[in-house]
């Protein structure tokens, strides 16, 4: 309380009570002011021999201007003719004591009992007014009331009808909810018989159709409150088509209470628990992936008790925009300091991400040990993360291929994500895992596919490899049609069963922001796990450790440049380091091209594949696989794949179909697909086209015959 309040107040309570001189009149106030006035008026009027007449004038003019005013608010009839009725018995009153003198007993006691005569008949209009009003309000409602419940009722009737005529299956409808957005409704079915919501909501397309919905929006069907109940989301306004920006609210989350991954159709934000929960984002090129993955780290950077730990092998494309401004020194606070990364460790490198994985899972295993005294405190097997005791996020960019590498080094990776994901739930250490494609080699993984229950598929409108049923099993009705928008797609957690969602838009601008807003709210790994984390954590910010993030910087024409104080030239030591002072675990040294050859002289072995082809060899009956490493490099895993069976078929060449149902298992791929690679191959000269109509095949260049010599 400040000091001009509490001496306002000593005032008052010296100075006595304070009249609030601009309060209206109630039924007492009222009637007093009217006896004291009239009073007042007779009084005077008596002693300066005033005409009695005009005081009744007065009268009657007060009368017809309440009663005029009253018309125009729409009092009732009652509360016109009390108003105008007080006025002139007033007016009588007044006129009659000047002429007989209002200091009189008869005056005084007739002048009191009009008062309080006064005073009841206003409260009792004020309360007639009351009622009237709330009675119009009520009838208001009442009839909005009725005209909503009659088009749900016609709502209602209209799906009954539907359901049973598509899925031959009786139901009634219990609810009907309209969207406050405005973008559809929701039914609360009950269906006959003892059918499942699943049996209706296989036939979702259909309903969809049927109901004439808009493009991109669906009838999903999901379970009810019970196993005999099923909710209906109709949705009737296409909002995933429409560009929503991340929300400029940057308060502080938790994870304990969920991070904003997008909105559903229904306008809802979808939130993701991952306190227990690890998350597997899949999405190919162009569906909006990486912008998703900001979406993602823009949320862990809001929250209070997260630290978020990066690995992108892709020259750490995920993490740089969160780093670089800050070990710049380009982003300040608003009192001057230094801003902190939005992410707490960033791998760009196989040497640095086996560093952090190591640190990771040192945590975990410290945690188990270190903290038993403080979760038998909390009567919980669950390490209580707090802003104390942060939880660690470890964010993977393309990890589930990282996974599925037959290379040695990412088996090496592969490994130590799999023992952090299985050892360290219950001490704060969940993964979010991006891949390229919802396919068999990606979900073939059984602790991905156990501990990733928030999976994300965002499709783009892209059809290949996206496997809808591995990714949300027993979920039926999902096509990839219904989210042909960059950034839509299918959301589904334990608490939100998968459906169509979007994510947010978010733009360099606002990664800033971001930054800048949450630089004091991260928290800093506690003592306990610091020290087990060892010089690697407390490094990882060191020149030498980031000088690939600050190597170059373009420079107004959009040039790079080398960082000052470097030299003139583009340096490339790092890769030469790369290249050749890279040792495995057992110290020997190897690079990439060692490496290569020693897993060709391999092959070779194994499976009397032909030498190199620049130099001269025998004929050889075995599989020649060095063919490919003069191809150009295809776009996909699935594409290699194909190329390699076109090559394998030998100068008999193959076809479409037969490459499909090779790949179909492994990839999904279907047969459209690889007929346009097909053409694709034959135009760039990689395969020579043999036949036509259904008799045409594709022979690999390196396998046609060879003409015959010209004699």
């Amino acid at each position: 309380m400040s000091a001009t309040t509490a001496a306002n107040k000593r005032k008052q309570a010296d100075s006595g009570p304070v009249l609030d001189w601009t309060a209206g009149h109630g039924p007492v106030t009222g009637a007093l002011s009217a006896t004291t006035g009239a009073l007042a008026i007779a009084t005077t009027g008596a002693a300066l021999s005033m005409p009695p007449a005009w005081a009744l004038a007065v009268g009657g003019a007060g009368a017809l201007g309440h009663t005029v005013a009253g018309l125009k608010v729409r009092n009732a009839g009652r509360t016109l003719a009390f108003k105008a009725a007080s006025w002139l018995v007033g007016a009588g009153w007044t006129t009659w004591a000047m002429t007989t003198g209002p200091l009189s007993w008869a005056a005084l006691g007739s002048l009191a009992t009009i008062g309080v005569g006064m005073g009841a008949g206003a409260r009792s209009v004020a309360l007639y007014e009351e009622a009237r009003e709330e009675e119009a309000l009520a009838a208001e409602r009442r009839q909005v009331a009725q005209e909503i419940s009659a088009e749900r009722r016609q709502i209602a009737a209209q799906w009954v009808e539907r359901i049973r005529r598509i899925c031959t299956i009786t139901v009634r409808v219990l609810a009907v909810e309209m969207w406050e957005t405005g973008n559809g409704y929701s039914l609360d079915l009950e269906p006959q018989g003892g059918t499942t919501y699943d049996r209706i909501a296989q036939y979702s397309a259909a309903l969809s159709a049927d109901a004439k919905l808009p493009h991109g929006c669906t009838a999903a069907v999901g379970p009810g409150a019970h196993q005999g109940r099923a909710i209906v989301d109709v949705t009737t306004r296409n909002v995933l088509a429409e560009p929503r920006s991340y929300p400029e609210d940057y308060s502080p989350l938790s994870v304990l209470t969920g991070m904003p991954w997008g909105f559903r159709t229904n306008g809802d934000d979808v939130l993701a628990y991952l306190r227990e929960q690890c998350a597997l984002v899949v999405g190919p090129t162009g569906s909006g992936k990486t912008n998703m993955l900001h979406t993602i780290l823009a949320g862990l950077a809001r929250a209070e008790d997260v630290l978020t730990w990066v690995i992108d092998l892709n020259a750490g494309s995920a993490g740089l925009p969160w780093v670089r401004p800050s070990l710049g020194g380009e982003l300040k606070q608003a009192d001057g300091d230094p801003v902190r990364p939005g992410v707490d460790w960033l791998a760009g490198t196989y040497e640095e991400a086996l560093k952090l994985l190591d640190a990771a899972i040192a945590v975990g295993l410290h945690r188990k040990r270190a903290y038993q005294e403080l979760m038998a405190k909390h009567d919980t097997d669950l390490l209580p993360v707090s802003a104390k005791i942060p939880q660690i996020m470890l964010v993977i960019d393309e990890g589930a291929e990282i996974l599925v590498s037959t290379d040695r080094r990412m088996k090496e990776l592969a490994k130590r994500i799999l023992e952090f994901i299985r050892m360290h739930r219950s001490m704060g250490g969940r993964t979010i895992i991006t891949a390229l494609g919802a396919t068999g080699s990606v979900l073939g993984n059984l602790i991905i596919r156990r501990e990733a229950k928030v999976r994300v598929v965002l499709t783009g409108g892209e059809t290949e490899g996206m496997d809808l049923s591995k990714m949300f099993p027993g979920r039926r009705g999902l096509r990839v049609d219904q989210a042909p928008f960059k950034g839509a797609g299918f959301m589904g957690t334990p608490e939100s069963p998968g459906a169509l969602f979007k994510a947010w838009r978010i733009k360099p601008s606002q990664i800033r922001d971001i930054t800048v807003a949450t630089s004091d709210r991260h928290p800093r790994l506690d003592a306990v796990s610091a020290n087990a984390a060892g010089a690697d954590y407390a490094r990882r910010w060191d020149a030498d450790r980031t000088a690939w993030m600050r190597d170059l910087t373009p420079d107004a024409t959009g040039t790079e440049q080398s960082a000052p104080g470097a030299g003139g030239g583009l340096n490339l030591s790092a890769h030469r380091t790369d290249r050749t002072d890279r040792t495995d675990r057992t110290g020997k040294a190897g690079g990439d091209d060692d490496l290569m050859r020693r897993f060709r002289e391999e092959i070779d072995a194994q499976f009397a594949t032909a030498p190199d082809p620049d130099t001269p060899a025998p004929a050889s009956s075995g599989l020649n696989l060095s063919a490919l490493r003069k191809e150009p490099e295809q776009d996909s895993p699935a594409q290699r794949a194909a190329l390699a069976a076109l090559l394998a078929a030998g100068p008999d060449g193959t076809g479409a179909s037969a490459i499909s149902r090779t790949l179909a298992d492994e990839y999904g791929t279907t047969r459209q697909t690889v007929v346009g690679w097909l053409k694709a191959w034959a135009d760039d000269g990689t395969a020579v086209r043999v036949g036509e109509g259904t008799k045409a095949r594709y022979v690999h260049r390196d396998r046609t015959p060879e003409p015959p010599a010209n004699e």
